[in-house]
């Protein structure tokens, strides 16, 4: 166990809410995507950024800075990192649009989903549990208490005043001052970078009916893989902050076969009219 001087990063995705009305297929193919989205985003870290843990759907993750090294550099770096996360993730999230034919509630609305990213620097107790580092002290707790605040966006970059001035913000943007009261913690002031630019439109999402691509078989082998480890208890519920908490059971498979049924019955019609629609 050791004290030390860390930048901390906690990257967030929120947009599926626990008051969708959420099939079980649906559930698990929201939970896939999520995971897709995350490992997007982890895949662009880089050393000596490092990833704690994952937090549901959210990962956090620390670089620590070393007594007498280029502080400045360093947190400018984490930046350069950060909006790469963010563009990873918008990559990542059309190529899922683009590819997907499912029609469920959350391949229907991964357009939804957006990332925010928070950072802060301090002192953090660092705890090794196994091959993983657990971070602990006020610190910690201030970045994480910033998930709930009064931003009104979904997406955005926040950064205390001491993550701000030590890294001097991003180039060329002007941020907004604000101030969150963090629960036990007290008024934090914070700055707020908002997304500049107009986004290019999503993708349209495929028909059911359209010729199934190489990266759609590919999903859909992760969906399958999926569910059935969570059916057969080889997976825990992810634990998403934004996801109902469902354990599975092998029973599950049979109702999982009733929505897929029900909606062969009710909704692909519906979809083959649209898809002869466009056709014309």
């Amino acid at each position: 166990m050791e004290i030390k001087r860390v930048v901390l990063v906690l990257a967030d995705i929120s947009g599926y809410t626990r008051f969708m009305k959420m099939h079980t297929v649906s559930l698990l193919h929201a939970e896939v995507i999520i995971t897709e989205l995350l490992e997007a985003v982890l895949d662009r870290t880089q050393y000596p950024l490092t990833l704690s843990k994952l937090e549901g759907d959210a990962a956090f993750l620390y670089l620590p800075l070393e007594a007498g090294g280029d502080t400045r550099t360093a947190a400018q770096d984490v930046l350069r990192q950060v909006a790469a996360f963010i563009d990873a993730f918008k990559a990542r999230e059309r190529e899922l649009i683009a590819c997907n034919v499912c029609s469920c509630e959350a391949c229907l609305t991964i357009g939804q989903l957006k990332l925010k990213v928070f950072l802060h620097v301090g002192q953090t107790v660092i705890k090794k549990i196994r091959q993983f580092e657990d971070l602990g002290g006020e610190d910690a707790i201030v970045i994480h208490r910033l998930l709930k605040n009064s931003i009104p966006a979904k997406e955005y970059i926040a950064m205390t005043e001491a993550f701000y001035e030590l890294s001097g913000g991003l180039a060329g943007q002007t941020p907004e001052a604000r101030i969150e009261e963090c629960e036990g913690i007290g008024p934090v002031a914070i700055r707020v970078y908002y997304p500049t630019g107009e986004e290019p439109p999503l993708p349209p999402q495929p028909s059911p009916f359209s010729p199934k691509s190489a990266e759609y078989k590919a999903l859909s082998e992760r969906f399958e893989a999926h569910m059935r480890h969570r059916v057969q208890g080889r997976e825990p519920p992810p634990n998403f902050a934004h996801l109902p908490n469902a354990r599975l059971t092998p029973f599950d498979r049979w109702r999982i076969e009733w929505e897929i049924m029900v909606f062969m019955v009710t909704d692909l019609p519906k979809a083959l009219y649209h898809h002869l629609t466009r056709k014309r």
